[in-house]
Order: C-alpha cells, then structure tokens, then sequence
C-alpha cells in the first residue's frame, strides 16, 4: 500500500471521530494498545534526542522497504510514534523522504499538542526520513 493510500485511509479513520480532544484520546489509546521494544532495543543509538519523553525509534531495512517500530514512556508520544511508524512502514526510501506526515495537523492531532510535543512529532519524521536516505545511500 502506498503512502498516499495510507494517508486517505488515516485521514478518513480520523476524521470520523467528531471532536479534536477525541482524536487526540485516539492517539494516546492507540499508544496503550501499541507494542513496545524489548529492553535490549532501549538504547542510545536508537534514542530521540529533544523529546521530554523517552524515546525510541528502531529502523530497518529489508527487500526495498522500510520499517519502523517504537517505543516511549508517555502514552501520547508512544501513540504519535505508533501512528507514524505504523505509517511509514513498508514504504520504500524514495516514498518516506517525499512525505512530510503533515496531513496530521489538517485532522486536528497536532493542535492540541504541546510544542514540545509537536516538536518531537517532527523529531520522529525527521529520524525516519534520515534512515530512508541512508539505506539509498549506503557508506
């Protein structure tokens, strides 16, 4: 499934739900429900710098496409991680670096954020966009 097909699926899910604060309960529920990291996997190398939660994001690579799996110790920043791993997973590099995520702010998840929050959003992007443009190009 393309990015572009995942987005109108997400954009259609969230939007039934009628009210911002609402939506925002979808993304904290959605981080309870999420799976996390092994301890082994809570590590510096794999940690978010700049986010006031801990954080983790765990990139890999197989068969042309991208995966991501992730992992915090606050429910919202564990859910907005959750989104936007489960998002971005399965796409190949060239599809991550061309999308930006910001169709969340058009459904109203990212209004009620802190800025700290909605720094660490883009905190998340901007880690899993580096990987994409790592595994084209190798070193």
């Amino acid at each position: 499934m393309t990015l572009a097909n995942k987005q109108k699926d997400l954009v259609e899910e969230i939007t039934l739900i009628p009210d911002a604060y609402e939506r925002l309960g979808y993304v904290v529920e959605r981080g309870k429900n999420a799976d996390g990291l092994e301890d082994e996997l809570r590590i510096d190398s794999f940690k978010i710098d700049g986010c006031m939660s801990q954080l983790w994001v765990v990139p890999a690579y197989r068969d042309g496409s991208c995966y991501f799996r992730s992992e915090s110790d606050s429910a919202i920043v564990k859910g907005i991680a959750s989104l936007l791993c489960d998002f971005y997973s399965g796409a190949s590099p060239d599809e991550i670096i061309n999308e930006d995520a910001g169709f969340l702010g058009e459904v109203g998840i990212t209004q009620h954020l802190t800025p700290n929050r909605r720094n660490g959003l883009g905190r998340i992007v901007d880690s899993i966009q580096r990987f994409a443009r790592s595994c084209l190009n190798p070193t």
